[in-house]
């Protein structure tokens, strides 16, 4: 009986070792956001160039800090949310709060990139509650309306507490 060896064949462990050269790590590095998340950075260019402002109390972005804005781990489709609102409403559109820490927690909330605060105008506000189901209270009094698309918008004492379910106004 004829018997193979098991031993490495020396020009398939080359030929491995080249493929993985050449395609990069496997693993992401320690820096960078899942495919479902943005890095600040990321979220602030795609703002920016939609036309979306953004302010915050610290003049900040630590996402560890409450008195900042943050968008660091904020899911894509929040991001896109709020660029549809904006071209859907063709209101001036000013974020207030984002991923960082001090609001309410949960599944849908800021910390996990479900949520955006955005200021509120006249325009806004008449856009929201003109075009959006207004779909009862939440426990703290806030109004709330849901877009066709199904995201909710709660108004609060100076803002609107938007959660994004999917990347539409």
């Amino acid at each position: 009986m004829q018997t193979k060896s098991l031993a490495p064949n020396r020009a398939f462990l080359s030929a491995l070792a080249a493929a993985v050269v050449l395609s990069g790590p496997l693993a992401a590095t320690a820096d960078a956001a899942p495919a479902k998340y943005q890095t600040h950075a990321q979220a602030a260019a795609v703002l920016k160039q939609a036309g979306i402002s953004w302010s915050s109390s610290g003049g900040c972005s630590n996402r560890e800090n409450s008195r900042c804005t943050s968008f660091t781990k904020i899911n894509k489709a929040t991001i896109a949310g709020l660029v549809s609102f904006k071209k859907a409403s063709r209101c001036a559109v000013r974020v207030t709060g984002g991923t960082e820490r001090g609001h309410a927690s949960g599944t849908y909330s800021h910390y996990n990139g479900y949520k955006a605060d955005i200021a509120l105008n006249s325009c806004v506000n008449k856009y929201v509650t003109s075009r959006f189901k207004q779909a009862g209270k939440r426990s703290d009094g806030a109004t709330l309306y849901k877009s066709p698309a199904g995201n909710v918008y709660a108004r609060e004492g100076n803002h609107w507490d938007i959660t994004y379910y999917n990347s539409r106004a």
